[in-house]
């Protein structure tokens, strides 16, 4: 087991969000988080990053208790974290911004620019220009990549293809399979594009109002109408 959690609780000063959530990820899975807006789930990755202090329960990473570690230890460890909104350096150039990603992970002796261009070969070719001036696709690419270049273990992804174009998602879709098949990257996903979540997830977890309601199983998870359960508002 790469990742699990037991009756985590976090949440921000109006009280708890999250209510006894159980996970687990093993190594080389994809799993999907589903659930509708403000059910918990970009809190969820906040806390299993480290930017949201856990109230109850615990965090394991690679059977470590990670509960009260800071977020840069828990990146120095293997974890990589893609916020939504990707939260890229707009004034910063390309290559700037993927070296910030060695920075987070300075356990790293070297960064993986060679996997990176392999799989995001336009970044190779503007790596002069400013990260803001990028197309909303890139951008998520690039933050993407920032978070790949130091070669984590797990990779949290919350809302890749959020503000992204059809074919660009496409695209997402397409690498984090493949980084998965060809490098073993496993991956947790929050995501509201079926699309997106039935081709790259091998399993889910839903989640309202804080709470785990299913555990949605790879054949459950290619039912359309049976995901769209989870996401409706």
């Amino acid at each position: 087991m790469l990742l699990s959690t037991s009756a985590l609780r976090s949440g921000y000063a109006t009280g708890d969000v999250l209510q006894d959530v159980d996970i687990t990820v093993e190594r080389g899975e994809v799993v999907g988080v589903l659930g509708r807006n403000g059910v918990g789930k970009t809190t969820l990755m906040k806390t299993l990053i480290g930017l949201l202090p856990v109230r109850e329960g615990r965090i394991t990473f690679r059977y470590e208790d990670v509960s009260r570690m800071t977020a840069d230890n828990r990146a120095r460890l293997g974890i990589g974290y893609v916020p939504q909104g990707r939260g890229i350096f707009p004034d910063m150039t390309v290559g700037d911004n993927l070296r910030m990603g060695g920075l987070i992970n300075s356990a790293k002796q070297s960064l993986d620019f060679d996997l990176i261009f392999g799989y995001f070969p336009f970044l190779k070719e503007r790596l002069a220009q400013r990260g803001g001036t990028l197309s909303g696709g890139q951008q998520a690419m690039l933050a993407i990549a920032r978070a790949l270049i130091s070669t984590p273990d797990l990779l949290l992804l919350d809302e890749p293809s959020d503000g992204v174009q059809p074919s660009i998602v496409q695209e997402i879709g397409g690498f984090i399979k493949s980084l998965n098949a060809e490098k073993g990257l496993t991956v947790l996903i929050v995501e509201q594009n079926i699309d997106l979540m039935q081709t790259v997830a091998t399993r889910a977890y839903a989640l309202d109002k804080g709470r785990v309601v299913a555990e949605v199983e790879r054949e459950s998870l290619l039912d359309t109408e049976r995901v769209a359960e989870f996401l409706a508002v």
